[in-house]
């Protein structure tokens, strides 16, 4: 009995002493939110043509064709009024699916920053 005693209080002891030893939870980071160059007044807002696929914003577009994307992100970028607003205007007198693009971004997000 006095046996069996020791052995249920030495693994009390050992499932406890586990338990001492785990490190306090410490409070996650915050991430830190990268925010684009801003440009001195005056400068153009980004270079002309078309964004780098690195630095375009991205939206979900999928089957639409290439011309149409670009243009719904110009388009929808500018009614933002974000720094990569941008009208090809040589593309949209041009090229019918980047106009349309253009247009229906343009649209569509400008009704958005409206509610």
């Amino acid at each position: 009995m006095r046996k069996n005693t020791f052995i249920v209080l030495a693994s009390i002891l050992f499932v406890l002493s586990g338990c001492a030893a785990l490190e306090p939870l410490l409070p996650q980071p915050q991430k830190s939110v990268i925010k684009p160059p801003q440009l001195p007044p005056g400068k153009a807002q980004r270079p002309a043509g078309p964004l780098p696929p690195s630095t375009r914003p991205t939206y979900n577009l999928m089957g639409y064709p290439p011309a149409s994307k670009e243009g719904y992100i110009d388009g929808c970028e500018t009614a933002k009024k974000s720094e990569w607003a941008y009208k090809d205007r040589a593309r949209y007198e041009s090229e019918g699916q980047y106009r349309t693009g253009w247009d229906d971004g343009y649209f569509i997000c400008s009704r958005q920053n409206t509610r």
